[in-house]
């Protein structure tokens, strides 16, 4: 049997691969982008940035708003004063566990939320998220008086209605302790703004592939399987934005703390510390080294998510 051969083929050089560049659709989106939102961009940065340059300026002097004559240069001392005193880490504390705690908890609700609004039935859908986000448009102070109001031990009715549980009597008071009175804050704040991670989250299932899915059912992967191999990895980007988005919010909580328990019963934040300093006790000084501090710690959680997640918002939207 005779054996055939192919006919010689030239070599030719390798092809290097072809440098990233931006289409001229994904330009012409990116200048209509910044078309759009380029003047509230602006609006935006002078609003806020002459606040920041100006509590920076306040936070190297030793100012007392009473007495502005006396206004004298310290340099960093202000720093060196806070992050050495025991009230500042007590509140720093107090505030990583509320956002730990109410990050947390919103995202497995909120996905919970997500998946029930994804499921509806079609006519259902619009009824179903309007009533999920109505706590969402609450008015924050609003709804801290009314949760104040629910666990107060002379106005309430939780006592009442859950005194058959352990622990819980009528005489319960849940703003006498730290652990009672951040429980009931943590609980506010997860009713109130859980709709927002969920609607969030509701926009990241709409972008996994269906044809994932139904791979994933032939080849007999269950729930579980499909949501952490298909869903999760492909809504990632989504995940992200929501839970940066909620911790930075978080982390800044202030009209709770504020309504419920005014800093009592070691339960003052970061941000609380901020007011008690600037507006109570008008210490600008001190007052603008806690804003700082508070605003370093924001961009540094800002920055870890970004880094941590390594999303490529760019290849998430397809360019």
């Amino acid at each position: 049997m005779s054996q055939t051969t192919l006919p010689p083929v030239e070599k030719t050089q390798p092809v290097s691969a072809p440098s990233r560049r931006i289409s001229d659709r994904s330009r012409a989106e990116r200048k209509l982008g910044w078309m759009l939102a380029g003047p509230a961009f602006l609006v935006m940065l002078l609003v806020t940035a002459y606040p920041i340059v100006q509590a920076v300026y306040y936070s190297l002097f030793n100012y007392r708003l009473t007495d502005p004559e006396n206004r004298s240069f310290t340099g960093l001392s202000n720093y060196g004063v806070i992050l050495t005193d025991s009230l500042w880490w007590q509140a720093f504390g107090v505030t990583v566990l509320i956002t730990v705690i109410t990050v947390a908890v919103e995202l497995v609700l909120g996905f919970a939320l997500a998946f029930v609004m994804a499921k509806a039935l079609r006519s259902l859908r619009p009824t179903l998220r309007a009533a999920i986000l109505i706590p969402y448009a609450v008015i924050t102070v609003v709804s801290s008086l009314a949760w104040k109001f629910a666990f107060d031990i002379d106005t309430g009715f939780v006592n009442h209605w859950f005194a058959w549980l352990p622990g819980i009597s009528v005489d319960t008071d849940w703003f006498g302790g730290q652990a009672s009175s951040l429980t009931v804050v943590c609980l506010a704040e997860i009713w109130k703004t859980t709709p927002f991670i969920s609607l969030l989250l509701l926009a990241g299932l709409a972008q996994v592939p269906e044809v994932l899915q139904e791979a994933a059912k032939v080849d007999g992967a269950t729930f579980w399987q499909r949501l952490w191999k298909v869903t999760i990895p492909n809504m990632k980007a989504a995940i992200m934005v929501a839970v940066l988005f909620r911790t930075l919010d978080a982390f800044r909580i202030f009209d709770s703390i504020f309504v419920m328990t005014a800093g009592a019963n070691n339960t003052e934040t970061v941000s609380f510390l901020a007011y008690r300093q600037t507006i109570t006790r008008v210490e600008i000084g001190l007052g603008s080294a806690v804003s700082v501090l508070l605003f370093l710690s924001v961009v540094i959680i800002a920055f870890g998510f970004i880094k941590g997640f390594k999303i490529d918002l760019a290849q998430a939207r397809g360019e």
